[in-house]
């Protein structure tokens, strides 16, 4: 077996058991009851950039077009766009069968890295869509960096005319999409930050006059 390939095999492990080691935190926000006409599913996403930083574009209920290609404007009017209770109005990009939606802030906690919003309203088929998103720490198996395992389920009602498997399917490859642009973001941003503490390690060796020493 190739050293490669052993560090892939451990890196599955390592992933077992950190879910294994999470069961409480799935359990308490990733568990949702549904109603007799909604589903639900819970979705991963690996990402090679620490936590922190995904973090830093997960938590901004300001800005989801950060990371969302699906929607092209967001504004607040309700709150200040970070605390509970505050809502936002997104517009979607021209070409979908929908224009807009209304959504609320639900909690969000700094320490545990998860946050959770819920859909009000608006013009789109997810109708009573709620998400709980969740950020978790790993080893990246070929690097050794840092990494995120990103764990984000969803409610949502199945809407008239549809069946069951027709709503996951098209909820499942909406939320996929966008977890797939988030670790895009998620490792340029990780880049550029990397590339700006060598920049100013390099600058810290310079002298008065702009030698290194």
């Amino acid at each position: 077996m190739s050293t490669r390939t052993m560090k892939r095999v451990k890196y599955v492990q390592d992933l077992q058991t950190l879910l294994e080691g999470k069961q409480d935190l799935i359990c308490r926000y990733h568990t949702h009851e549904l109603g007799a006409h909604q589903i639900g599913s819970i979705l991963l996403q690996q990402i090679n950039a620490p936590r922190h930083t995904v973090w830093s574009i997960v938590k901004r209920f300001d800005r989801p077009q950060a990371y969302k290609r699906f929607l092209h404007t967001c504004r607040i009017i309700g709150g200040d766009g970070g605390a509970v209770g505050s809502i936002r109005e997104v517009l979607l990009v021209s070409g979908l069968p929908a224009t807009s939606s209304i959504e609320r802030l639900e909690f969000i906690d700094e320490q545990q890295y998860i946050c959770s919003f819920r859909v009000l309203g608006g013009s789109h088929r997810l109708q009573n869509y709620w998400s709980v998103t969740s950020l978790h720490e790993y080893e990246e198996a070929v690097s050794g960096r840092p990494g995120t395992l990103v764990l984000e389920s969803y409610v949502v009602d199945v809407p008239d005319g549809n069946t069951r498997d027709e709503t996951h399917m098209f909820t499942d490859t909406v939320v996929r999409c966008n977890l797939k642009s988030l670790a895009q973001v998620a490792e340029k941003l990780a880049l550029q930050e990397s590339t700006n503490r060598l920049s100013i390690s390099d600058g810290s060796e310079m002298d008065d006059r702009g030698k290194k020493t």
